[in-house]
């Protein structure tokens, strides 16, 4: 009984330091049993900031959730800040401190009006953390655009583990130790290599002049997203320029003139404000990344084409290697993983319900390899989630599997195989290799097929590249119908919504997704087609098979390769050609700006949303942060030697958040 009397009190004191300040001059206390010290600086492009309120919250951990505070005080003359709280119970709590500034409205006015206009944020995430914290605005631009889909009203909240994703991934962006750009952003295969960290310090400018009393106005007006409220604070602008990048980017960009407080920045206005990051793992393990799925935890994985060489002279053979990216485009420990029968990936990655990975080896390889392809790309691979492999050192080979591209799980966890080699899908009941079937509905209904998606009805929907169509499956696997018509052409990716529609990228012309297996071939299947795009569509079918007249154009559609469907059903297309990212409407037109119908796009219609980060693209995916990852699969001006790309790109904060594994139409997290 004393003993726990004892805990009782010993709680009871923690929670009365809960809120508590302690000026950083006079030495505050330490930390004792359950409370910890956060201390720091309030700065921006002008100096620091003294008399702003700092505040501690702890995210709430579902959307509509408030932000809960933790500690509060204000900054002394020179920006300083202490504060001491209780450590929350959970070590998935996500923390961040915000700082307000600036002058408020009058006292008559209503509350939003007499809100401060200036907000500072930095995230500090997940764990107890150590350390002084700066606030300014780069790191409030990290917050802002990391956590886009998850800020509301100025205050944090969302469901695990894209919200935790999504603090880490802040830190890709702005070290909050001292305020600078952080060393991903910062350094190769970013920094001076790609544009993202001038639009970041651009972006940072823009927000200095609110911070220095002059433009909010002007700033969160620019910043609202048609039909919502405006912004009444820099860091929920922040979010709102994030989520719709292309309002107003000419007139943002004007509002950072003659500000130049971060360096290197911008020297014209942006298509739109995206932050696009290349992530190359361990650096020498990505070469022509096909497609990537994601697990529960929100980790990538990605089979790739070739073995890593970083000189495209030199011919290469296939991969044997499955990458393995934490949320933040780092190694997960203990990978790449090997193994399996893993050679030469393709278009195939999927997770299944248990957390297993299957990857379908397409069999790429340069010249000169000592392996016979012939015998490479009739197998899939599985792992655990682990990346212990199951399958055998030849793979899976059951079920007639050749040449392997779109590899999908749904549900129930039957895999089903696009065997791009045929004519014919194969299914794999359950994730039982020895149960395999091959689905072949002849009639010249589906040649070359591509890729393949499961509807809400737990239906198989089969690109055929080969046959202008789309094939019908059901459950079970039998043929129900071949769709034609819509614009079908040559389709490549598919994807479902969440109201029974798929969406068929159509790639318009031979890209040869089958022709080959070595670069050679494939590049004489491709010449003289990556310059244009000619009759590059998206074709919505409905749930019975039917389709719109016509099919949905935009010249940010440049030879669509993969396609992707977010949490709001919004339709997102990689493209082969054009540096671009395509964003269109989808059928759940509510979810779009105003005046915007199903088809049109939302990204900016004539260039689609670049980045010199990109290449040439195959994979679209979303994971749970609402991040838009995409594959450099082949180099710009590819050699026929090895062509293929080495980084993973991702817009931070682009789209809404999907609940993974995707085992069918998107959930939203």
């Amino acid at each position: 009984m004393h003993r726990r009397r004892a805990a009782l009190l010993t709680a009871l004191l923690a929670s009365l330091a809960v809120g508590a300040s302690y000026p950083e001059a006079s030495g505050g206390p330490s930390s004792g049993h359950g409370t910890l010290d956060q201390r720091g600086v309030v700065r921006s492009a002008s100096g620091p900031l003294a008399g702003a309120e700092v505040t501690l919250l702890q995210a709430g951990d579902h959307p509509g959730a408030g932000a809960r505070p933790l500690a509060r005080t204000r900054s002394d003359s020179r920006g300083r800040f202490s504060l001491s709280y209780r450590a929350p119970d959970s070590p998935d709590a996500v923390l961040y401190l915000t700082a307000d500034a600036g002058r408020p409205g009058p006292r008559g006015a209503g509350a939003a009006h007499r809100q401060r206009p200036v907000r500072l944020v930095a995230m500090l995430g997940t764990g107890r953390r150590t350390g002084k914290a700066v606030l300014n605005e780069r790191t409030t631009v990290a917050a802002g655009f990391a956590m886009a889909q998850f800020t509301q009203g100025g205050e944090v909240a969302g469901r695990s583990p894209g919200l935790q994703n999504a603090a880490a991934v802040s830190h890709n962006l702005a070290d909050i130790a001292d305020g600078s750009a952080a060393a991903v952003l910062a350094a190769a295969p970013n920094g001076d290599q790609t544009s993202t960290l001038r639009a970041f310090n651009t972006l940072a400018d823009v927000l200095s002049g609110c911070t220095a009393g002059q433009t909010c106005g002007t700033l969160f007006e620019l910043a609202a997203r048609p039909g919502a409220p405006a912004p009444q604070e820099t860091f929920q602008a922040v979010a709102d320029i994030a989520r719709l990048p292309g309002n107003h980017p000419a007139e943002l960009y004007a509002l950072a003139d003659g500000r130049e407080a971060y360096r290197p920045r911008l020297v014209q206005a942006p298509d739109a404000w995206t932050l696009a990051l290349r992530y190359v793992g361990n650096g020498h393990e990505l070469d022509g990344p096909g497609n990537v799925a994601f697990d529960a935890e929100g980790t990538a994985w990605i089979g790739n084409n070739y073995t890593f060489n970083d000189d495209p002279r030199q011919s290469v053979c296939g991969s044997r290697v499955l990458t393995r990216l934490t949320p933040t485009g780092r190694d997960v420990p203990g990978a790449p993983y090997r193994g399996g029968g893993l050679y030469g990936a393709g278009f195939g990655a999927t997770v299944d319900p248990r957390g297993h990975v299957w990857i379908g080896n397409f069999g790429f390889q340069g010249t000169d390899c000592p392996l016979d392809a012939s015998r490479l790309y009739r197998s899939v691979s599985e792992f655990t989630p682990q990346g212990r492999p199951v399958s055998p050192p030849w793979g899976w080979r059951q079920g007639d599997i050749v040449q392997p591209q779109g590899t999908v799980s749904d549900r129930d966890g039957n895999i089903w195989v696009a065997n791009c080699g045929g004519k014919s899908v194969t299914r794999i009941p359950e994730g039982n290799p020895y149960r395999a079937r091959n689905i072949a509905p002849g009639g010249g209904r589906l040649d070359k097929p591509f890729d393949v998606t499961i509807d809400t009805r737990k239906r198989a929907w089969v690109t055929g590249n080969g046959s202008n169509s789309v094939m019908l499956l059901s459950p079970q696997g039998t043929p129900l119908r071949s769709v034609t018509g819509g614009g079908i052409k040559r389709p490549m990716g598919i994807a479902s919504d969440s109201l029974g529609n798929v969406w068929v990228a159509n790639g318009g012309a031979v890209v040869a997704p089958c022709e080959g297996t070595t670069p050679a071939m494939v590049a004489e299947a491709v010449k003289d087609i990556v310059t244009r795009h000619v009759d590059a569509s998206v074709t919505m079918v409905r749930p019975d098979g039917t389709t719109p007249a016509k099919p949905f154009v935009n010249d940010g559609l440049f030879l669509p390769w993969g396609i992707a469907v977010d949490g709001n059903d919004t339709v997102w297309v990689a493209n082969f050609g054009g540096h671009r990212l395509a964003n269109l409407c989808g059928a759940r037109s509510s979810a779009c700006p105003p005046g915007t119908r199903t088809g049109d796009p939302i990204s900016p219609a004539d260039t689609g949303y670049t980045s010199d980060g990109l290449e040439r693209n195959t994979a679209v995916q979303i994971d749970p942060s609402g991040n838009v990852w995409l594959a450099n699969n082949w180099l710009d001006v590819p050699l026929q030697t090895n062509p293929g790309g080495h980084e993973m790109v991702v817009f931070v904060g682009l789209a809404a958040p999907v609940r993974t594994p995707l085992l069918g139409p998107p959930q939203h997290l």
